[in-house]
């Protein structure tokens, strides 16, 4: 049977009783982190990361980047810390090398949510975080179940839980582009990659 990773993740904020974890969550866009921050911020006391070396050229990550602080004011969630790291193309080259012709959605995408969750997870167990999670499962093109296989496994690698999810359940995709139509944020047209820009 289907694992239902939005179950999953709702049955385990009822468990919390009250208790507000500190997670770590890996956002690639505004356009993402906007639905699933209204999840996500009534149960957990959230860290933003922006960890995107895949994102090309740099105009783009930097635009990307910049639309987050203006979504958290939107959003009235300017209580919500948000971490960037630098620039880095080379590492989503390396991590790619190789896959340069697969189809959009291939293996080269997985090598591409393995560096940018590995580097979540990396930073969630350095700084005692209680779980981490990434908004790309709210994306219709993006795989939720191997995002999670991964994001597991992560966990059990760098001992700090993973927050289960699939947040384009219950409308979250939609909700995601009505929110940035409400607010004003840009919505990108490709992934974010060099090869998916088509």
């Amino acid at each position: 049977m289907e694992r239902d990773f939005n179950r999953e993740m709702e049955a385990l904020i009822a468990g919390l009783g009250g208790r507000r974890p500190r997670l770590l969550l890996h956002v690639c866009c505004a356009p993402c982190a906007s639905a699933v921050l209204e999840r996500v911020y009534p149960h957990f006391d959230v860290t933003l990361f922006y960890f995107n070396p895949n994102i090309h050229p740099r105009e783009e990550y930097d635009r990307r980047a910049g639309e987050l602080p203006k979504l958290l004011r939107q959003a009235h969630m300017d209580d919500v810390p948000l971490r960037c790291a630098d620039y880095d193309p080379e590492r989503f080259f390396a991590a790619a090398a190789g896959l340069e012709g697969e189809p959009e959605g291939g293996a080269r995408c997985g090598r591409c949510f393995e560096l940018r969750l590995g580097e979540t997870a990396r930073l969630a167990a350095r700084e005692g975080f209680d779980y981490f999670c990434t908004t790309l499962t709210v994306s219709p093109h993006k795989n939720a179940r191997l995002l999670n296989e991964i994001g597991e496994r992560l966990a059990a690698e760098h001992g700090v839980p993973w927050l289960p999810s699939d947040f384009k359940k219950r409308d979250g995709y939609l909700r995601s582009i009505r929110l940035c139509q409400q607010y004003g944020i840009y919505r990108q047209s490709y992934c974010g990659c060099t090869f998916s820009r088509g």
